[in-house]
């Protein structure tokens, strides 16, 4: 049985959108041509992909099954294609989550990496989108469950988090914080609490009650607003440079200090020499850097530890 690539990928994308016309028009042709392509594969394997209905669409058993393999033909037939060729290119990765200046920590070994082309990815549901349907290679960020099939990623680096407050509430003159002693203060968020998973499983933990949103047009102009109310405070990466904003101070957090995690995020499968390169120098810097030190007496984590080891993939 030999499997037709455009009626392959016309099937993945249809799965990854669960909407024919949405996955139509990402790949440019009509949604009768996709629907046509998507019959056809069905006849040729003998069962249903989907499950059609006034719902919507959603896959069969046997679509579920047929997914992640699919998408690693369609990886192989990319990589085939660029090597019959000859065609090089630097690997695509974006990062998100910019408020935390993820760009700080992917500098110190992109020069090792061999050639990048770095971008900016809005969150993670749209970075995961972006590296399902081939767009970019890798990403680099704060990576969260549930993922989608078909995606891997590893722990580069557990980063310090300081409390970041206005000079005029009441514990901005302690030279070190507790957590819990943030539970009757502001904490402010870029963004709808619920959407940020952190600060979201942050202010659980610790019992912050009390939250503000803020539009995100930036660092400055966030912290700006923080700095403005006397009990508000929001989180930031310890070395993380911070804008010269009058009436703004950062606090380190102890007992326990929080831990943002940054991982490396790529679609099994992908064949580009340079994303082994790049994982590869991830985990010489973390190690010679000392990037991955937990201590659960120490230390906080939102995820359990368990899953924190580097070269663990999920």
């Amino acid at each position: 049985m030999d499997l037709d690539v455009p009626q392959v990928r016309a099937f993945v994308r249809a799965a990854e959108e669960l909407h024919f016309g949405r996955a139509a028009g990402t790949l440019a042709i009509s949604q009768q041509a996709l629907s046509k392509r998507i019959a056809r594969l069905e006849s040729l394997l003998g069962t249903e992909l989907f499950q059609r209905g006034g719902n919507g669409i959603r896959l069969t058993e046997a679509g579920q099954r047929f997914l992640p393999p699919a998408r690693q033909t369609l990886a192989a037939a990319d990589a085939a294609v660029a090597a019959a060729v000859g065609k090089h290119r630097p690997l695509r990765v974006d990062v998100w989550g910019h408020l935390y200046a993820p760009m700080r920590t992917l500098a110190q070994v992109a020069g090792k990496a061999g050639d990048l082309a770095l971008g900016h990815g809005r969150d993670l549901p749209s970075v995961t989108t972006a590296l399902l349907h081939g767009d970019i290679d890798a990403a680099f960020g704060r990576v969260h469950p549930p993922l989608p099939s078909g995606l891997a990623h590893r722990l580069v680096r557990l980063e310090p988090v300081d409390a970041v407050l206005s000079t005029d509430h009441p514990l901005a003159a302690e030279p070190a914080l507790r957590p819990a002693q943030l539970s009757d203060s502001v904490l402010w968020a870029p963004g709808e609490l619920d959407r940020l998973d952190f600060l979201h499983r942050f202010a659980g933990r610790f019992d912050i009650r009390d939250t503000a949103t803020s539009v995100n047009l930036g660092l400055p102009h966030f912290l700006a607003e923080v700095a403005q109310d006397p009990r508000g405070f929001s989180l930031l990466p310890a070395d993380a440079p911070l804008p010269r904003i009058p009436g703004l101070r950062s606090v380190p957090l102890v007992n326990p200090t929080p831990l943002y995690a940054w991982s490396l995020l790529w679609r099994t499968g992908n064949a580009h020499p340079g994303l082994s390169d790049l994982t590869a120098v991830c985990a010489a810097e973390a190690g010679q850097r000392r990037w991955l030190e937990y201590d659960p007496a120490r230390d906080w984590l939102p995820e359990p530890p368990a899953n924190r080891a580097w070269g663990k993939e999920h």
